[in-house]
């Protein structure tokens, strides 16, 4: 059973981003990419890059490869998990962009329908553009949240695309959106907690302090957060699971060297995969969307199955 910590209104823990939503407009972009870095990236960057790969003859495998969504099953140990939650499972969804790629909506919906969370968390980014219309995500969002069946609900974050407005639709298909706040889900007295918080990387509007009020402190913590740059101040609250996206792994990964571009403010082994900081351990998915143009390659979209399990504590 799911408890809510703190009973505040969407609207009200919406309001720091609503402000910088305003700034934003005003600027005519975000405070970290100014208007020439939007016309690069949709005049030079993205028609250069398409154009290569078509001349090299791969664009046309990169649009099937992100059309190609797995499932990747991870299983994690902790000593502290409640005995009551081992094998608790989180799928974990990253990164939509669901209306920049046609076609991704109707390929996720029957690889969700094969998957049993106990859970299931959406970490931010819905909208392709960081601007404009969001009405071909709402619907597209319509077709593929029907099908996950997850027993304790699904709950999300926003991340730097979306906008205020994203959490109230999504809040009206049925997703509890975590903005700087959490919920509790209890099962035979037994706690986990899930702590979401707002968006770092743009809007610089995240509350770790605030989203943690109100949390037992013996509670098994999984932290939602749109990027992996959290990880200092996440380990030194007691986090035990950091769950995050936004790099997409790269979304194009070279044999042996990786991705080029990870995009987060972090060590570079916390930008893609599993991880661990001190004694929390992290998660960042590469998503299911794309970013620039709809293509991935030797990086599928994923969506991340999380099985929790209760190690025997160590005897020192």
């Amino acid at each position: 059973m799911a408890n809510v910590v703190e009973e505040r209104s969407l609207t009200e823990r919406l309001k720091p981003r609503i402000a910088i939503e305003r700034q934003f407009e005003a600027l005519g972009h975000t405070f970290r990419h100014g208007a020439l870095h939007a016309w690069y990236e949709h005049h030079v960057l993205r028609p250069g890059l398409r154009m290569a790969l078509r001349c090299a003859g791969v664009y046309s495998r990169g649009v099937r490869n992100a059309l190609n969504p797995v499932v990747r099953e991870i299983t994690l140990e902790f000593e502290n998990l409640p005995a009551a939650f081992d094998g608790f499972r989180i799928l974990q969804i990253s990164d939509f962009h669901i209306d920049g790629v046609d076609g991704l909506a109707e390929a996720l919906v029957p690889v969700l329908k094969n998957v049993r969370p106990d859970a299931c968390v959406l970490t931010g980014d819905y909208r392709f553009e960081d601007s404009g219309p969001c009405d071909a995500v709402y619907s597209r969002m319509r077709t593929i949240l029907p099908s996950i069946e997850a027993q304790e609900g699904i709950y999300g974050i926003l991340g730097n695309h979306d906008s205020a407005d994203i959490a109230h639709a999504l809040e009206e298909m049925g997703v509890r959106m975590l903005v700087n706040d959490s919920v509790e889900i209890t099962r035979a007295a037994q706690s986990l907690a899930l702590i979401g918080v707002d968006d770092p990387f743009d809007y610089g509007c995240d509350d770790l302090p605030g989203a943690l009020f109100g949390v037992d402190a013996a509670a098994f913590k999984v932290l939602l957060a749109h990027v992996p740059e959290l990880y200092e101040q996440a380990a030194a609250s007691g986090i035990d699971l950091y769950l995050c996206g936004h790099t997409h792994g790269g979304q194009i990964r070279f044999p042996l060297v990786g991705s080029i571009r990870n995009n987060a403010r972090c060590p570079r082994a916390y930008a893609y995969g599993l991880w661990r900081h001190g004694a929390m351990r992290g998660y960042t998915s590469s998503g299911v969307g794309c970013s620039s143009l709809p293509i991935r390659f030797n990086c599928p979209p994923e969506v991340a199955m999380i099985e929790l399990h209760r190690a025997e504590r160590r005897l020192d």
